[in-house]
């Protein structure tokens, strides 16, 4: 049986004593129905696997000695940012989800024109909130150490201005351009449209912010479709996806 990994937002260290957090409990015990002595690895987004074994278990308890720590080395060599145009619901947590399994670093949820969701202040606390949910599952289950950075949701226009590290690449159905004709960017800041996809006035301002336009193939990809074959892609060429061991 693999042992289950858990995210926890504090400091761990070999030979402490830890309290599960509510959301550990509500997996680790709850449903998965870990008893005492059983094995569990924790991990704080520090890039370390910390290896311990429950002591004390309750419905809405839980305790953890800490045995163990090892060092993993499983990010991108690609470091990977993306600005994605917020899609409803499920579709932007499965894109979300699997944009972290394929070794992004940060996320940028963007406000666009065509953007169907709509979000006040109070929405969009949640909605974080959730996407930090996400991400933390998709660690967990990825073996990932670290987490990615999320963003505030940002307009369109305020992200362009914004003065960042690396190349801007934005998925462009009409562009001529594919991947494989581009150069490796040192750090990639990958766009992707909402449902609809950008506009061709936000394709041009991508343009004259010094984003390169590229398609991925001769068919219209949906949001969350785009985000695995984009990142699949990207890491194929230039990340760790055909990396030997």
């Amino acid at each position: 049986m693999r042992i289950p990994r858990l995210y926890q937002d504090f400091p761990l260290a070999v030979g402490v004593n830890v309290e599960l957090d509510e959301t550990a409990i509500r997996h680790g015990i709850q449903v998965l129905r870990l008893k005492p002595d059983d094995t569990v690895i924790l991990f704080n987004g520090d890039g370390h696997d910390y290896l311990g074994r429950l002591t004390v278990v309750s419905k809405n308890h839980a305790t953890a000695t800490i045995e163990s720590a090892i060092a993993l080395d499983n990010e991108s060599s690609l470091p990977t940012q993306l600005a994605l145009g917020i899609a409803k619901g499920e579709r932007m947590d499965y894109a979300l989800q699997k944009a972290v399994e394929l070794g992004i670093n940060r996320l940028t949820p963007l406000v666009t024109e065509r953007c169907v969701v709509q979000l006040d202040a109070k929405r969009e606390q949640k909605r974080r909130q959730h996407w930090q949910g996400i991400i933390r599952g998709a660690c967990e289950q990825s073996g990932r150490a670290r987490l990615p950075q999320l963003d505030d949701v940002t307009r369109y226009a305020d992200f362009l201005e914004l003065a960042l590290p690396g190349q801007r690449m934005i998925l462009d159905p009409r562009s001529q351009q594919t991947l494989s004709q581009c150069a490796r960017p040192q750090q990639l800041i990958l766009m992707i449209g909402p449902e609809g996809g950008f506009t061709q006035t936000e394709r041009a301002q991508a343009y004259q912010h010094d984003a390169v336009g590229v398609r991925l193939g001769p068919r219209i990809l949906r949001t969350e479709t785009a985000v695995v074959a984009g990142l699949t892609a990207v890491q194929t060429l230039w990340g760790d996806l055909n990396k030997r061991e």
